[in-house]
């Protein structure tokens, strides 16, 4: 009796495997008999001569052995032969030759054989789980999945979903404003799977562009039904981003299908992505217009493609410069990515000042790239610089103090005489 309630434990012990794991009935099935055969087949040589049958409606399994029958004084090998005498205490009629089916119960073999075996299955499950995990999640690249904080460390987050899977939000890919507590719902997409040594790494972000589709999609119903087509994406995670929209039915006006009335579609998204702003356009195959577009709210004069090269150069009246560049360069940056054009802004002039300097006249003394970020600022001479004030060639020139004190120091000179 002994015996069969351990026989029974084991395979108890196989039905939590598989609650645990969620493999599939034929899948763990197959799991078990390879266990079983691989024990045999260490034991005594060879697993050919044994059937083992699993029941999983049953929840046990049974193993019969096949043995043929040799006279009393000719065995040799007890695991495929067996005696006459032994033979005829199971029936009486057998003869020499014949084979002889008998069950076996597993424990018959010890304690290290149900241990092998239960260590045996435990790592053929675990990499069934690895490989089912790595399969599950790789179609799933791209997808937005909800999944609860279970461990914050300083590098990356530890999150389970529903079935208890873990996956990793490293600090790179939340948003610089994102803050969560133990036990917090957190909805990314799905980045990556990593599956370096057979261990599957499932890697989420909130900061790619696929994420902020995917809640477009999840927001704006023409969208999800194809009638709108996000062509393009750029985002400055947290702060900043545009998308570029077209629409298949020419009754659907795309900007407004995903502003929503009184921007009800949009704000769900902004508050998802900690405030972030978003500037809905309409896409055209134009790149000039395109550009325009981009680049708004500022109204752009004229603008000069070399396609070449991809690159633009956009002139605009002085009192437009400021918003195409935005704040922290951010507004030019942004239509840079969403255009594939390197974007450079010039303050439209009818003719140079009598007494102003082009800044390329000043390369002995400014470096470079100084003059190069001054003139992303659409300044093209001296003057140009001097009007704008310290402080903002600082901050949208993105240049050291110092630096621009040395220039300014250079510019004025050129006018005191």
């Amino acid at each position: 009796m002994a015996k069969k309630v351990e026989t029974i434990s084991l395979i108890d012990t196989f039905a939590e495997f598989k609650e645990l794991k969620n493999i599939d009935r034929p899948t763990m099935v197959s799991v078990l008999e390879e266990s079983f055969r691989n024990v045999l087949a260490k034991m005594f040589g060879t697993d050919e001569n044994y059937d083992v049958i699993i029941n999983p409606d049953k929840g046990d399994f049974e193993i019969w052995r096949n043995r043929q029958i040799v006279e009393d004084n000719a065995i040799e090998d007890e695991n495929l032969q067996i005696t006459l005498s032994e033979a005829k205490k199971i029936d009486a009629d057998f003869e020499v030759g014949e084979d002889v089916t008998v069950e076996v119960h597993f424990a018959d073999f010890g304690r290290r054989a149900v241990l092998n075996l239960r260590q045996t299955l435990a790592s053929k499950i675990l990499e069934l789980q690895k490989d089912s995990l790595y399969n599950r999640f790789i179609d799933r690249i791209g997808q937005i999945v909800s999944a609860e904080v279970y461990q914050i460390w300083k590098k990356e987050i530890l999150l389970l979903d529903d079935e208890g899977n873990e996956m990793l939000l490293p600090k790179a890919e939340q948003i610089p404003s994102d803050f969560y507590r133990k036990g917090e719902s957190v909805r990314a997409v799905v980045e990556r799977v990593e599956n370096k040594s057979n261990n599957p790494k499932i890697i989420l972000s909130r900061t790619s562009p696929v994420f902020l589709e995917r809640l477009f999609e999840l927001e704006v119903p023409e969208i999800h039904e194809g009638l709108i087509l996000i062509k393009k994406v750029a985002r400055i995670p947290g702060e900043r981003a545009k998308v570029a929209v077209e629409s298949y039915d020419e009754r659907i006006d795309p900007v407004g299908a995903c502003v929503g009335v009184k921007g009800a579609r949009i704000h769900g998204i902004v508050r998802e992505l900690r405030n972030e702003n978003i500037d809905v356009i309409n896409y055209t195959s134009n790149i000039n217009l395109f550009i325009q577009r981009a680049l708004s709210p500022a109204k752009i004069s004229s603008i000069r493609l070399d396609e070449t090269n991809n690159k633009a150069e956009v002139f605009l009246k002085p009192e437009e410069v400021s918003l195409a560049i935005g704040k922290g360069g951010m507004n030019i940056k942004l239509a840079s990515m969403l255009t594939g054009y390197i974007i450079d802004v010039f303050r439209e002039t009818d003719d140079i000042e009598d007494d102003d300097i082009y800044l390329d006249e000043f390369k002995d003394e400014i470096d470079g790239w100084v003059i190069d970020a001054l003139k992303k600022l659409g300044c093209d001479t001296a003057r140009n610089v001097l009007a704008i004030p310290r402080e903002e060639l600082i901050e949208k020139a993105d240049l050291e103090e110092s630096t621009v004190d040395e220039v300014l120091g250079i510019l004025r000179a050129e006018f005191e005489d």
